[in-house]
C-alpha cells in the first residue's frame, strides 16, 4: 500500500520530492497513512464508507476541513480525489498535527477554547444540515436498538425503549428552544481520542461525520458519561460541567444567554447517553454472534460495562 502512495502523489504531482509512507492509524471506515517530504509532514487519509450514507464521503468530508479551517484548530486540507480508483475509495492529503489525546483532567480549558473558535464560525451551506437534532438521533437510536430482534438482552431492551420515548418527548417540549439558537458546523464525535493536545497547540481531528446544526451537540457529547468513560474512568459532577460550560461561554463573541447554554447542553448530553447506549446494544449482539470481527479488547469490555451499568448511567427523566 505505501508504494502504491507514493506512486499516486508523485504521479499526481500532489507532492515534489519522492515522500516517505508509513501507516499511522485505521478506523473502521479509513486508513490514514504519514507522509513526510523533507521538513513537511501530511496525512493521506483513504476512505472506505460512510457513516452518513454518502456517495462522495472523503469530497465531503474535505469541504468539512474548508468550512473549520479559519478556526485554526482543525487540520488544513491539502487536495482531494473523489474517484475510488486505485485505493477501492476516495483519498484526500491534509495537514499532519502534533499531539496525543485529550486528557480531561487537564485538558477542559483547551478543549473549550476549540469548541468556542469552531462554533463561532458561520455555517457552510454546502453541508448537511441537522436542523431538530434530537429527532434526528432519537430515530437513529431507535434503529440501532432493532435492529435484531432477537437480541438476548430483553430487559436492556426494554429500558432503551423506555428512555427512548422519554427522549422525544423532551425533544418536542423544547423543540422551539434549539429552534432559536443559532446553527453552526459541529462535528459530532468529539471523544478524547479525536483531540491532539501538545503543550503549544489542541486541534480537533476526524470530521467525517460533521453536520450543521446546534452547538449543543458538540457539548452534550463531549460531557456526557458514555463518551468520557470510553476512553478512562472520568465521571463529571455537576460542577465541573457547569465550568467547563462557563469557560466555553467566556470565549465565544456573541455568546447566548449561559443560563440557557447549560439547560440546553444537559439536554442533548441525555439524547447523546440515548444514542451511546443504544450502539452498545446493537455491537453488543453483532461480537457476540461473530457477526462484525473485534479486535479491541478494551471495546468488548466497555460494551459490557455500559450493558451491565445501564441503569446507573441512563439519568432520570419525567
Amino acid at each position: 500500500m505505501e508504494t502504491l502512495i507514493r506512486s499516486f502523489l508523485l504521479d499526481h504531482e500532489w507532492v515534489r520530492d519522492t515522500p516517505e509512507v508509513s501507516f499511522l492509524a485505521a478506523g473502521e471506515y479509513n486508513q490514514n497513512f504519514l507522509v513526510q517530504c523533507g521538513n513537511q509532514r501530511l496525512v493521506f487519509r483513504i476512505n472506505h464508507g460512510s457513516q452518513l450514507g454518502l456517495d462522495d464521503q472523503i469530497g465531503y468530508e474535505f469541504k468539512v476541513l474548508q468550512c473549520v479551517a479559519p478556526s485554526g484548530v482543525t487540520p488544513r486540507p491539502v487536495r482531494v480525489h473523489p474517484d475510488h480508483r486505485p485505493f477501492g475509495g476516495g483519498v484526500m492529503l491534509m495537514q499532519h498535527l502534533p499531539g496525543e489525546a485529550l486528557v480531561y483532567e487537564r485538558d477542559l480549558e483547551r478543549a473549550a477554547d476549540i469548541f468556542a473558535r469552531i462554533h463561532a464560525l458561520p455555517p457552510c451551506p454546502e453541508l448537511l444540515v441537522q436542523e431538530d437534532p434530537i429527532a434526528a438521533i432519537a430515530a437513529e437510536s431507535l434503529t440501532l436498538i432493532n435492529r435484531y430482534p432477537d437480541h438476548a438482552l430483553t430487559r436492556q431492551r426494554a429500558r432503551l425503549i423506555d428512555y427512548h420515548g422519554r427522549i422525544v418527548r423532551l425533544g418536542e417540549d423544547n423543540r422551539a428552544l434549539f429552534a432559536a439558537d443559532r446553527l453552526c458546523v459541529v462535528n459530532t464525535e468529539v471523544n478524547s481520542g479525536n483531540f491532539l493536545i501538545s503543550p503549544t497547540a489542541a486541534f480537533l481531528v476526524d470530521w467525517e461525520k460533521a453536520v450543521v446544526s446546534s452547538r449543543h451537540q458538540d457539548l452534550g457529547h463531549f460531557l456526557a458519561p458514555t463518551t468520557t468513560l470510553w476512553k478512562s474512568e472520568t465521571l463529571f459532577a455537576p460542577q465541573q460541567k457547569n465550568a467547563f460550560l462557563q469557560t466555553y461561554h467566556r470565549q465565544l463573541p456573541e455568546p447566548p444567554a449561559l443560563e440557557e447554554l447549560i439547560h440546553l447542553s444537559r439536554i442533548m448530553e441525555q439524547v447523546i447517553i440515548l444514542r451511546g447506549l443504544s450502539w452498545c446494544f446493537m455491537a453488543h449482539h453483532e461480537y457476540t454472534h461473530a457477526a462484525k470481527p473485534l479486535t479491541d479488547a478494551g471495546t468488548r469490555c466497555k460494551i459490557e460495562l455500559y450493558m451491565h451499568d445501564m441503569d446507573r448511567i441512563i439519568p432520570s427523566l419525567p
